[in-house]
């Protein structure tokens, strides 16, 4: 017998699918069929197929029944979540446009997507190359400035996102790719390797990537906004050396030999 669940993570998918069937996790098997990773302006989404044998069915099946047959408990109250309000959404509307506007490189702005302390605004204009600038850094400028002064208009801790031509989604695809060849890079030759600067965003974003891969590891290197990342394979004390980091943070078991 097989069902499917849903999760924003194959760990919650999981931890789903044992709390809805009454099982252990190492009771089932589990097939992926749908794998979506969580990136700046998307969230992640995991859907599985879980399989069990016919001894735990029937064992599910009198769970049901009891479950069934028992007294509901009362619906709890839903949770409220933070709305962020339409005013202070068109004030930082129109402080975009008026920048904008002096800047010398009219557009209109719209919002894109909203949730819990975060909304994302689309800058559009036909001077869109200029105001993402080179590596996005116009574009982060604007967004530093625009969260400077959504800092001063509520006490809230909301979040701004600015995009354009669907530069992050362009950009964030791309060093999703450059961590992969990076880390293949860093294990098919035992070196370590330093990425160009990069801020806070894209960082966070190579460290989470390369989070995923069991023998590969990062670290950020450099002062101020714009730091770089180490990439470094995990057993081989050269790339540590290498990295100035000392020795390595995981040695390599005594029973197996580096290659």
């Amino acid at each position: 017998m097989t069902y499917e669940f849903e999760g924003r993570t194959e760990k919650e998918a999981i931890n789903l699918a044992a709390t809805e069937l009454g099982l252990g996790k190492s009771d089932f098997d589990i097939e992926i069929l749908e794998f979506q990773r969580a990136g700046l302006f998307k969230k992640g989404h995991v859907r599985i197929r879980v399989h069990i044998n016919q001894a735990l069915e029937s064992r599910i099946d009198q769970q049901s029944l009891q479950i069934a047959t028992s007294t509901p408990e009362p619906a709890k109250a839903p949770v409220a979540i933070p709305v962020i309000s339409t005013e202070f959404e068109q004030d930082i509307i129109h402080f975009l446009e008026t920048v904008m506007e002096k800047m010398g490189y009219p557009g209109t702005v719209e919002t894109i997507m909203q949730e819990e302390n975060k909304i994302s605004f689309q800058l559009n204009s036909e001077y869109s190359s200029i105001l993402i600038g080179k590596k996005g850094k116009n574009l982060d400028a604007l967004q530093l400035l625009v969260n400077v002064y959504a800092g001063k208009q509520t006490k809230e801790n909301i979040r701004i996102i600015l995009d354009s031509e669907n530069y992050r989604i362009r950009h964030e695809e791309s060093l999703v790719r450059l961590a992969y060849t990076t880390a293949d890079k860093v294990r098919e030759n035992r070196i370590s390797v330093l990425l160009e600067p990069m801020n806070p965003f894209d960082r966070r974003l190579i460290h989470t990537t390369i989070n995923t891969i069991a023998d590969i590891d990062t670290k950020s290197e450099g002062d101020g906004l714009y730091k770089r990342v180490r990439v470094f394979y995990k057993y081989s004390t050269e790339s540590m050396t290498r990295s100035g980091g000392g020795s390595a943070r995981t040695s390599l078991p005594s029973s197996r030999k580096a290659t």
